[in-house]
């Protein structure tokens, strides 16, 4: 896993002609995925991180909404107007110091809980597969987009030093959108099991960076 810039172009042809108010983008009335700041490197906000000091916790947080507003940069292009490429690209840009120290910290994290550097880099290799992995979604795409251009046009005008505040305040925010929300101008009610989200932070639901299917999706 290393740190690096990620830059792409996407270019996509208009699949649909009808509009959608701007400040919704894809929603009439979006869903709410707001939350209380994170206070700590809190349970449901990432892969664990046992013995984590509080400068290794808060570059965990600063990592986790990087991956994620990168996952979206990848995954969101099917709505040009969410510049979710865009604003990733800038971020990156802009806060090139803050991630590049956050990414030097967790690597550091991991050489100093594991017996020698090649168990730490593979285990910083498996974070990093799951720590992308869980930001992954199908039916929770449009949620997952929307919330993270919001967050993304935030970090755009976030002054440099601040990211961490950034990931404190908005961390939560992007993991709720995981979970699948409608339309909120004609409220439907989603079953279960498609408001469920992945179980992608026990270790006993990997082997081998990768998922085990028999885990199925919890709540």
């Amino acid at each position: 896993m290393r740190f690096r810039h990620m830059i792409g172009v996407a270019t996509l042809s208009t699949l649909f002609i009808v509009s959608a108010p701007a400040q919704a983008q894809g929603y009439w009335v979006p869903p709410n995925f707001s939350g209380p700041p994170v206070s700590g490197y809190e349970p449901g906000m990432g892969v664990p991180l046992p013995n984590a000091t509080t400068a290794e916790q808060n570059a965990a947080l600063i990592w986790n909404l990087r991956a994620g507003l990168n996952v979206a940069a990848l995954q969101c292009a099917f709505e040009p107007t969410l510049r979710t490429m865009q604003n990733y690209n800038a971020i990156l840009n802009d806060h090139n110091s803050e991630l590049a120290s956050s990414f030097n910290t967790l690597t550091a994290y991991f050489k100093r809980v594991n017996k020698s550097p090649a168990l730490g880099q593979k285990a910083l290799d498996s974070y990093g597969t799951k720590t992308y992995s869980g930001f992954s979604t199908v039916r929770a795409q449009v949620g997952f987009c929307y919330a993270a251009s919001r967050i993304g046009r935030i970090g755009l005008f976030t002054p440099k030093g601040r990211f961490i505040t950034l990931a404190q305040e908005h961390l939560r925010e992007l993991r709720n959108s995981l979970t699948p929300q409608g339309e909120q101008q004609f409220r439907i009610r989603m079953p279960e099991r498609f408001a469920a989200r992945p179980n992608f932070a026990q270790d006993s639901c990997w082997k081998k960076n990768k998922y085990l299917a028999k885990c199925g999706f919890q709540s």
